[in-house]
């Protein structure tokens, strides 16, 4: 752990659990806060044992799934704190709770379940998804800290649909707010909230391990690629539904999915249904390394997403010189530029789609790789990670 000087800030960022390998976005994000000098305190609501020797101080909320006489436990536990360890933040969020309208049952459950911030001293708490930061609106200010919150897709767009009114009282707040595209941007201004609280800061990835040739993949076969979890919202069902039309067409290709998911037991009936199950390859999920490999060895990549924040996958892919077909929803239409970059097709069209991507495949050799060399170009300069650390270094110390 770093030694703190006077100079550096302390940022708590809020998430489920810690990071998975996978997820690099936010263990870029430490290592790189960690580089310019910031301490980074991480708080969770779970730990797994093999998480102790994560690169900066976790901090876990207590176990409260447990049995009756165990919530009991932790319930005391956490008003002891209130009241000898933590009584003036404690009073301060119960104050802001009352103020906000919380009634007495609700906000004691607040303040023993938030207890466990309490414990440590930050500059900023940053709510990594925005349903974390439910329930917790005060959280910051009881802390003396500032509040910044990020959206990054499903959150913004699903999580009011399953929870109606859920961010009534966090949109209220003095928030920073970070959204990873400008359609996301706009989402919140419909939202009332200020432009000038809302800072794009894009996904990034490691664009020298990501780093494609420009060159046509050699394979006789059409290699086709998604990456992703196998999830409704990837409308990987739409996917099928438009490469059996490729079929029908003569077209020959081989559709290599990576990831796993719920939806995988429906994906492959409707694989089955389509007649289609010998030409696609469900490999579930892979490590990096692997799916570097998978990239190099195809030559289109699809994202036809129902809902899709941004997806660094799809960045990856541009990355490694693959043509790209995506969707537009959200953000997808920033990260790949239609004509340009890839290719953008209306979502939930799979006729548009199929014909997309037979347009795709019957360009001249030079027009793939002129769309192909704009793409690496364009991920190397605006996507990588030395881009995305400055940008979050400027949204702290603003």
């Amino acid at each position: 752990m770093r030694e703190r000087t006077t100079f550096n800030k302390r940022i708590g960022l809020v998430l489920s659990t810690v990071p998975r390998y996978s997820e690099t976005f936010f263990r870029n994000k430490i290592s790189g806060l960690q580089d310019k000098g910031f301490e980074v305190v991480l708080f969770v609501d779970y730990l797994d044992p093999t998480d102790y020797d994560f690169g900066c101080q976790v901090v876990a909320a207590p176990h409260f799934g447990g049995g009756l006489l165990t919530r009991i436990w932790y319930s005391f536990i956490a008003l002891v704190q209130a009241l000898f360890m933590h009584p003036r933040r404690s009073y301060k969020l119960f104050a802001l709770n009352k103020a906000d309208g919380i009634h007495l049952k609700a906000n004691i459950r607040q303040l023993i379940l938030n207890q466990f911030f309490f414990s440590q001293n930050v500059d900023w708490l940053h709510f990594g998804f925005g349903m974390l930061a439910v329930t917790r609106e005060n959280v910051a200010q009881a802390m003396d800290a500032k509040m910044a919150v990020s959206f990054r897709g499903y959150d913004l767009y699903l999580s009011p649909l399953k929870h109606p009114g859920c961010y009534d009282l966090l949109f209220k707040k003095a928030v920073r707010y970070h959204v990873l595209s400008e359609e996301m941007k706009q989402t919140l201004v419909d939202y009332t909230i200020l432009p000038r609280n809302i800072q794009v800061i894009t996904p990034a990835i490691n664009t020298q391990f990501f780093k494609g040739h420009g060159l046509a993949n050699a394979n006789p076969v059409l290699q086709l690629i998604t990456v992703g979890r196998l999830h409704w919202k990837k409308g990987l069902e739409y996917t099928l539904e438009a490469l059996a039309l490729l079929k029908a067409a003569g077209i020959a290709f081989h559709y290599t999915i990576i990831g796993a998911g719920s939806e995988r037991e429906r994906l492959v009936f409707a694989a089955h249904q389509l007649g289609l199950l010998d030409c696609i390859s469900f490999t579930g999920k892979l490590p990096q390394e692997a799916v570097k490999w998978q990239l190099e060895n195809a030559s289109i990549y699809i994202q036809y997403s129902i809902q899709e924040g941004f997806c660094n996958a799809v960045l990856e892919a541009q990355a490694m010189g693959l043509l790209c077909v995506v969707s537009d929803a959200e953000g997808l239409q920033e990260n790949v530029l239609h004509a340009e970059t890839g290719w953008v097709v209306p979502k939930r069209q799979p006729q548009l789609l199929a014909k997309q991507l037979v347009q795709v495949i019957e360009l001249s050799t030079v027009d793939k790789e002129v769309i192909r060399t704009r793409a690496i170009r364009r991920v190397r300069d605006a996507f990588n990670l030395h881009k995305q650390q400055a940008a979050f270094l400027a949204f702290y110390n603003r």
